[in-house]
């Protein structure tokens, strides 16, 4: 319900003003790109298709084949393919801003917002399989495709206690209109800043060149733990690949299709960390990046400042 109140609808007149106007100038060293990141592996994934070999009347001996050419044991490794494509995605470094934040009752609440502003271009980047004549399949590169980024942020917290027992906590992004102006005037007065539920409405075409699109949107949290001092950016929504696994046992004849089955959709993870306190909040003190001789809690090796994980 929140989203559509923080809806201002883009028709496709305005979307594409919001492309012709989204490429502002930054000095060097302020906006970190990440490129586009597609593994061959995710174009094909070898699965047992429980749902078939959950009938064990079909498995038989059979007459004028081998046993291998049945349906029930075909279906103990289908290969499944599929297209894939990423999104590129950069973004200006982590800050905070005091906003006058609507509440329920009516009235206004002076909150500390965590903001990040971001840009998301498609540049054709793509994968895909290819049938080649003698019927094996090769993978090649390239997408034409018109795609829309459905932005999912979660700022989570790394920390740990002195016992050295995970103390996590997760923020959702939030759609917060009075922050917009704020964050606008500050990051992007030449260009129009778009919250997440807008942002998913744009069209975004292949481009091409040297010319530099795209959409610009922020992302925002309040109400986060002011002691938190390790934590990472979990970015949604940059790639359409995925990972599946169906546990042992779990589907049973008559259940309902692909229960029990698991899926892990690829995101993009940030790091970051503060060494400062909870009681002078200051953005000049995040860091991009893993705190030095903390690689451990960010499941990453030391010096890695982000990598695409699957969750």
């Amino acid at each position: 319900m929140a989203a559509l109140l923080g809806i201002a609808s883009c028709n496709q007149a305005s979307a594409q003003d919001i492309l012709n106007s989204a490429a502002p100038r930054f000095a060097p060293g302020v906006l970190t790109t990440i490129p586009p990141d597609l593994n061959r592996k995710d174009t094909v994934s070898v699965r047992d298709m429980v749902e078939v070999r959950a009938h064990a009347e079909l498995e038989r001996e059979p007459f004028s084949t081998t046993k291998s050419r049945t349906l029930f044991y075909m279906a103990q490794s289908i290969h499944f393919r599929r297209e894939l494509w990423c999104l590129e995605f950069s973004f200006k470094p982590l800050r905070m801003t005091y906003v006058d934040v609507p509440q329920l009752s009516g009235k206004m609440q002076r909150k500390l917002v965590w903001y990040m502003v971001y840009r998301v271009r498609n540049t054709g980047a793509g994968l895909g399989p290819k049938e080649l004549a003698d019927g094996t399949f090769a993978t090649q590169e390239g997408s034409h495709a018109e795609l829309q980024f459905v932005p999912h942020f979660l700022l989570t917290s790394l920390d740990r206690d002195s016992r050295g027992k995970s103390v996590r906590k997760a923020y959702l992004d939030r759609i917060l209109p009075a922050a917009i102006p704020t964050i606008q005037r500050r990051e992007l007065p030449q260009g129009r800043l778009l919250n997440s539920a807008q942002v998913a409405e744009v069209v975004l075409a292949p481009e091409s060149g040297r010319a530099v699109g795209g959409v610009w949107g922020v992302a925002m949290w309040e109400d986060v733990d002011p002691e938190i001092d390790f934590f990472s950016v979990q970015v949604g929504g940059l790639t359409n690949a995925y990972q599946w696994q169906d546990e042992a046992g779990e589907y049973q004849l008559g259940d309902p299709l692909g229960k029990g089955r698991r899926l892990r959709h690829r995101k993009l993870q940030l790091n970051f960390w503060r060494p400062g306190d909870s009681y002078a909040e200051d953005e000049r003190e995040i860091r991009y990046g893993p705190a030095p001789g903390k690689a451990d809690l960010y499941g990453t090796a030391e010096g890695v400042a982000y990598q695409w994980i699957y969750r």
